[in-house]
């Protein structure tokens, strides 16, 4: 409001609440219109007052004969002295703190959530830095933040991101997962699935790609299924969103899930089981990989080129050869 009063030219009006003195006998033109310009003045800063309280407030001062002793009620009232606006501070803090994500809300409406308090402590003259609300948001992010959060991690030194980085890095998250939602897919490889008909079994030949039925995954994985034979070996995967292994021997970690369709082209179905930690050897020496999906029904161990990529890894295709470095440079695995 001071602000805007001093683009109107009216906070003199209200600061000095100066009286506009009568006019002398016989006034000159100069002295006619000074006395003119500060009455309007005047009237127009307690007008702009008045305009700017809302209506219960307008009940308390519209008695008040200068727009000084408006100014001074109101700035008592919303900021109070300096007891007051230390509880007012503490109380929105405590607001603040308490602040978690919905499910349902967006990035945007969560942070806008976040910086309305914030804006409010501010006003208060009390100082409030981004990187506090940077890690409010790292801290309260539902679980299926936690990728673009982990590579944030791998990739940035937190304390010196700044909060336009990390709202952004999420809302094309949220995008992203909103474009799948919509069926927005690219590439799903081509497969071979077996399915169990009158004894035997049939493959079919189409795309491949795991169906999320539950919200709180936001994955849209994709799986290639080769033959009824197992291999060993893990594939680098440029099609595949998700890491997958047959073999539940792998995982170092392990947590049991719902079945997690996995929904072939032709409309058939195998299943997703668990997810977990599994150790890859490498050139670098051994590897834990996480967020890796146990799927019993697929004859290959998958690495996912996107998923590798969100956790930090660079991954470079060169000469016949894939190169995977790790967030520092360091080549760990490189793959005819």
């Amino acid at each position: 409001m001071e602000t805007y009063l001093e683009a109107l030219d009216l906070w003199e009006a209200v600061e000095e609440d100066y009286d506009v003195l009568p006019l002398p006998n016989n006034p000159t033109v100069t002295q006619i219109k000074s006395h003119k310009d500060k009455k309007i003045r005047k009237s127009k800063a307690k007008a702009t007052l008045f305009a700017g309280s809302s209506a219960t407030f307008f009940t308390r001062v519209m008695a008040l004969k200068s727009a000084k002793e408006i100014w001074d009620y109101l700035k008592g009232e919303y900021t109070g002295d300096e007891k007051i606006r230390g509880m007012k501070v503490l109380n929105l803090i405590r607001e603040f703190e308490l602040q978690k994500m919905k499910e349902s809300e967006t990035v945007k409406e969560y942070s806008d959530r976040l910086l309305g308090i914030v804006n409010n402590v501010r006003l208060l003259d009390t100082k409030f830095k981004d990187s506090r609300i940077v890690e409010k948001i790292l801290v309260t992010m539902p679980e299926k933040y936690e990728v673009s959060i982990t590579t944030l991690e791998n990739t940035n030194d937190l304390s010196k991101i700044t909060l336009a980085e990390l709202l952004n890095t999420l809302q094309a998250q949220e995008q992203r997962r909103l474009m799948r939602q919509d069926g927005m897919v690219e590439g799903a490889l081509t497969a071979n699935h077996k399915t169990q008909s009158k004894g035997k079994y049939q493959k079919h030949e189409a795309d491949a790609q795991v169906s999320n039925e539950e919200e709180e995954e936001d994955h849209l994985f994709v799986a290639t299924i080769l033959s009824t034979k197992k291999s060993d070996f893990w594939l680098i995967d440029s099609g595949c969103t998700n890491h997958m292994t047959y073999d539940r021997n792998l995982f170092k970690e392990f947590t049991s899930i719902a079945n997690k369709k996995v929904r072939i082209g032709n409309g058939d179905y195998v299943f997703a089981k668990g997810k977990g930690a599994v150790a890859i050897p490498t050139n670098s020496g051994t590897k834990k990989i996480s967020d890796v999906l146990y799927v019993p029904d697929i004859d290959r161990n998958l690495l996912s080129v996107g998923q590798l990529m969100l956790k930090g890894f660079k991954v470079s295709f060169e000469d016949e050869y894939c190169f995977i470095y790790d967030a520092t440079g360091l080549e760990i695995l490189r793959l005819k």
